[in-house]
């Protein structure tokens, strides 16, 4: 390469450094050497402690439960992000264990196996999640920290494949996942459960602690810590998957996240899906199978098209389905008060096809179920008229 081409290449905007999103320095916090200190052996976990980030001035540590299959690695490996009233969840490691994988649960509150730790990060009550405190001394960018650190350390070690690592979190950990797989382009997939952002527009947090913010305070939290601001960045494949009716992250506001991302996203929505620290959804498990262990795929769904009352999607699947569904609800109300009906679609040569009620406004979405029993979903769509 001539001199001249090795200097228009360097400044070709292809070249130019990821504009940084939000208070955390990555590239450093991706470069830090995460030295464990090793607790008790429980069965097929093992305590683990490491260093956190400065609070309040002071060093801090975080608690994790490490876990690991039987044999010679090296595995795959997850890293498990708990929700709000969580906590390192050892039979959540050992679930992953149990399935050939590496797992790291870490706390995200400061808590240690027996408790409150002396020298813990901040709790994550609402109101060290939504405060007018310095952006580093803020729950986010505390826990956010401490998932990028979890990952510098379990990539680091010798039974691990850092190649092939993904992350997944529940509820505010589906919340961090989301931010998270914006900012640490290391992991090989990700599955935020029902967390999402635009919790401005709509969100059991909106009215209580966004609303009544400062205009100003409002939109310096947006964009350090809502997942909007972070989504678009997101480059390995993602699994969204959320309920109808959830209370704290309604459907408008998580179909605007999947949008956010530019490619490779997976999409299950389920009616009236129960909210709660549940680990054991075989769609997560087999999206992160598909991308750390190369086996078979979710079936994918296309965009829906309507002419009058009849609605398609195109469906890739592997075999022929179990079952396809149009899921409706009338249009009107808050989201987690929405009255869904599902009613059998048709499997048309290769498409999902269905006809809507009568009602207007209408909200729907078609989904789909392959014969391992996993279920994916297309968008959904309102109509207000004919």
């Amino acid at each position: 390469m001539t001199f001249l081409s090795f200097l228009l290449v360097a400044l070709s905007p292809l070249a130019a450094p990821p504009t940084q999103v939000g208070p955390w320095d990555v590239p450093t916090l991706q470069a830090v050497k995460v030295t464990p200190t090793w607790g008790a052996t429980l069965g097929a976990t093992r305590e683990v402690y490491y260093p956190g980030e400065l609070f309040g001035g002071k060093p801090t540590r975080v608690f994790a439960y490490y876990a690991r299959p039987t044999g010679e690695g090296p595995f795959p490996a997850v890293v498990l992000v708990h929700g709000g009233g969580g906590k390192a969840f050892r039979a959540w490691a050992e679930h992953w264990a149990n399935r050939g994988y590496c797992a790291l649960a870490m706390d995200l509150a400061g808590h240690g196996p027996a408790g409150r730790l002396p020298d813990g990060g901040p709790d994550q009550s609402d109101a060290t999640k939504f405060s007018d405190r310095p952006a580093t001394e803020m729950w986010t960018y505390h826990a956010i920290a401490a998932v990028i650190r979890g990952h510098n350390l379990i990539r680091s070690l010798p039974d691990v494949d850092p190649d092939r690592i993904a992350v997944t979190g529940i509820s505010w950990g589906g919340y961090l996942t989301c931010i998270v797989a914006g900012l640490d382009g290391r992991f090989r997939a990700a599955v935020p459960v029902y967390g999402c952002g635009f919790l401005q527009d709509n969100s059991v947090w909106k009215t209580n602690r966004l609303d009544p913010m400062p205009i100003i305070q409002r939109e310096r939290w947006v964009r350090a810590f809502d997942p909007s601001s972070h989504l678009p960045s997101v480059r390995c494949p993602i699994l969204f998957l959320n309920g109808t009716n959830d209370f704290a992250y309604p459907l408008d506001s998580y179909q605007k996240c999947f949008d956010l991302v530019p490619s490779d996203k997976t999409l299950a929505v389920r009616v009236r899906l129960p909210h709660g620290h549940i680990w054991t959804f075989p769609e997560v498990d087999a999206f992160i199978d598909t991308n750390c262990k190369g086996l078979d795929p979710l079936p994918k769904l296309g965009e829906i098209n309507r002419i009058g009352s009849s609605v398609s999607t195109a469906l890739k699947i592997k075999g022929s389905p179990k079952t396809v569904k149009l899921h409706w609800a009338t249009a009107t109300g808050p989201w987690q008060k929405r009255d869904w009906k599902s009613v059998d679609a048709r499997w048309d040569d290769g498409r999902i096809v269905a006809n809507l009620p009568e009602v207007r406004p209408v909200v729907y979405y078609l989904s789909v179920v392959d014969d391992r029993g996993l279920e994916v979903s297309t968008r959904h769509e309102i109509i207000t008229r004919d």
